[in-house]
C-alpha cells in the first residue's frame, strides 16, 4: 500500500502592495470636497486647536491605507461635525462624545452585534443609504461650491467638470490631477495673501487631553447617539459593501471596519484629534478618480500631515485661497459614482423602490438615516413576506 502523500502547504497570501504612481496620487484628492470643509467648519466652531486635528487626522489616514492596503479613507464624522457647527459645542464635549462612540463601536464589534446587524439588513437597503448620502453631496456641491465665487466661479467649474468629463477614467492623464492643478493656478492668480499665508507657518504639534466622565456623559448624548445610524449605516455596513463590489478577493468583514473605527476613535480624544470615521463615500472617490491601493490613503494623510505640523494656525484663513468650485466638481463626480451603484438592483423593482425610497428619507429627514434604515428593513421584509404589495411590481 503507497503511503499517502498530503500536499505541501500553500504559502499565506502575501499582504495586497501598496503603490505610489500617479493615479494614487490622483485618487487621493477624491475625498477632498467633503473633509476640508467639515473640519474648517469644526475648527472655527469649537475653537478646538487646529494643528492637533489635522495631524491626528492625518495619522488616521496612513493608519488605515496602511492597515488595509486599499483606498480605504478617513473621515471626520458628518453629523457630528453637523451638531458641533450648528451649536458651537466647545472641545470637551467634542473629545468626551468621540470617546463615547469609540466604547461604543467598540462594543459592537468585539461582541459581534456588528455582523447579526450587518445580516439583518438588506442590500437593498445598504444602496438606498449611498443613494441618499449621493443626493446630499451633489446638493452641498451644486446649491454652496459651485457658484461661490460668482461668475469666475462657474467658469472654473465648467472647465474642471469638462476636464473630469473627457479624462474620467483615464489612467494615463488622472483627471483629478488636473482638476487639482487648474485650482492651484486660479487661486495663486486671484486668491494668494502672502501675508497671510506668513502667519500660518511655524511647527505644532498635538496637544494632551484627558475627557472628564461629565463631558463624556454629555457628549454621549448630544453628539454621539446622533451619529450612531450614520454610522450603522454608512460608515460600516455601506462600506463593507463598497469594498466588497471593488474589492471582491479581500473579503472584508463589517467588524474588521468597525473595529477599526473604534480604534481611531479610542486615541483621537486624547490627543486632541475630532472623530472620525470610514465613509462609503470616501472610498468611492478615491477609486473613482484612480486609486486602487492604500497608496492614495496615505498621500492623503501626509498632506495633512504637513499642514498640521507647519502650517496649521490660520489654517481656516488659508485653505480658503483654494477655490470652492474645484472641490464642488470633485464632489459631484463622487456622489454620481456612489449613485452609480444602484445599478446592481435596477433589473429588480421591488429592491430598487426600496433602495430609491430609503435615499430619499435619509437625504430629507432629520435623523434620515436612522429613519431610511429602520422603515427600509422593515418594508423589505413585509414585501418578502406578502404583506405589501411592492414586491409585485
Amino acid at each position: 500500500m503507497q503511503p499517502v502523500t498530503l500536499p505541501p502547504p500553500r504559502p499565506a497570501p502575501a499582504r495586497p502592495p501598496i503603490r505610489f504612481d500617479r493615479n494614487e496620487l490622483a485618487g487621493a484628492f477624491g475625498d477632498l470636497g467633503t473633509d476640508l470643509p467639515l473640519l474648517i467648519g469644526v475648527i472655527a466652531a469649537s475653537g478646538i486647536d487646529s494643528a492637533s486635528v489635522l495631524i491626528l487626522f492625518g495619522l488616521m489616514q496612513v493608519f488605515t491605507g496602511l492597515w488595509y492596503r486599499m483606498p480605504m479613507p478617513v473621515q471626520p464624522l458628518k453629523a457630528f461635525a453637523a451638531l458641533v457647527i450648528a451649536q458651537k459645542l466647545p472641545g470637551r464635549l467634542i473629545f468626551g462624545g468621540g470617546l463615547a462612540i469609540g466604547v461604543g463601536m467598540f462594543f459592537l464589534s468585539v461582541t459581534g452585534l456588528i455582523d447579526a446587524l450587518a445580516r439583518l439588513v438588506p442590500k437593498a437597503v445598504v444602496r438606498g443609504i449611498q443613494f441618499g448620502l449621493a443626493l446630499q453631496l451633489a446638493t452641498l456641491a451644486l446649491t454652496k461650491y459651485v457658484g461661490a465665487d460668482g461668475a469666475a466661479g462657474y467658469a472654473l467649474a465648467a472647465a474642471a467638470f469638462v476636464v473630469t468629463v473627457v479624462l474620467f477614467g483615464n489612467r494615463r492623464w488622472p483627471a483629478a490631477l488636473l482638476v487639482i492643478a487648474l485650482g492651484v493656478a486660479y487661486a495663486l492668480v486671484f486668491k494668494l495673501d502672502l501675508a497671510t499665508a506668513q502667519k500660518a507657518v511655524g511647527l505644532h504639534l498635538p496637544a494632551w487631553h484627558l475627557p472628564e466622565t461629565p463631558d463624556i456623559l454629555t457628549g454621549a448624548l448630544l453628539l454621539a447617539l446622533p451619529q450612531i445610524p450614520l454610522s450603522l449605516g454608512n460608515s460600516v455596513l455601506a462600506t463593507r459593501q463598497v469594498a466588497q463590489d471593488l474589492f471582491p478577493e479581500r473579503q472584508l468583514t463589517t467588524r474588521k471596519i468597525s473595529f477599526t473605527y473604534a480604534l481611531m476613535n479610542l486615541v483621537n480624544p486624547f490627543l486632541g484629534g475630532f472623530p472620525v470615521c470610514h465613509g462609503s463615500g470616501g472610498m468611492v472617490g478615491h477609486y473613482a478618480f484612480g486609486a486602487r491601493t492604500g497608496g492614495s490613503v496615505v498621500i492623503y494623510g501626509g498632506i495633512f500631515l504637513v499642514m498640521g505640523l507647519f502650517f496649521s494656525q490660520g489654517f481656516a484663513e488659508v485653505v480658503q485661497i483654494f477655490p470652492l468650485p474645484v472641490l464642488g466638481v470633485l464632489l459631484l463626480f463622487e456622489a454620481l459614482s456612489l449613485a452609480a451603484l444602484l445599478r446592481d438592483i435596477s433589473e429588480q423593482r421591488a429592491d430598487l423602490l426600496v433602495a430609491l425610497l430609503v435615499g430619499l428619507l435619509s437625504a430629507g429627514l432629520p435623523y434620515g438615516y436612522l429613519v431610511g434604515l429602520v422603515v427600509g428593513t422593515a418594508i423589505y421584509y413585509a414585501m418578502r413576506r406578502g404583506w405589501v404589495g411592492l414586491g409585485k411590481l
